[in-house]
């Protein structure tokens, strides 16, 4: 019974890193990395809101401008682990650049 738990788990894990492809290391694609930047637009935003926000965000159209705080909030949210002066950098940065939601 153990050594079929042991094969079970062995060939669990084989499989694992057999099926994790390449392309899991590689740079976003433009539709995910514009994904990712609507998404974290998006903030806090739910139901409806949310939907119409990401719709019109993924169409490139253009969507109500983010207030100064909702742009401080997905600023932050991309910093991420940032500390010290490179956080600082990074913040001024984000928030300085296109003002577009």
């Amino acid at each position: 019974m153990k050594a079929l738990l042991i094969l079970v788990a062995a060939v669990t894990l084989l499989v694992g890193t057999v099926t994790t492809s390449p392309a899991d290391d590689t740079k976003l694609t433009p539709q995910q990395e514009k994904m990712k930047t609507c998404n974290t637009q998006a903030g806090d935003k739910k139901g409806d809101d949310r939907k119409a926000f990401m719709s019109q965000c993924l169409k490139g159209g253009t969507a109500a401008p983010m207030t100064q705080q909702e742009k401080m909030k997905a600023c932050n949210t991309q910093a991420g682990d940032k500390k010290g002066d490179e956080r600082k950098a990074f913040m001024s940065q984000c928030l300085k650049s296109d003002k577009k939601s």
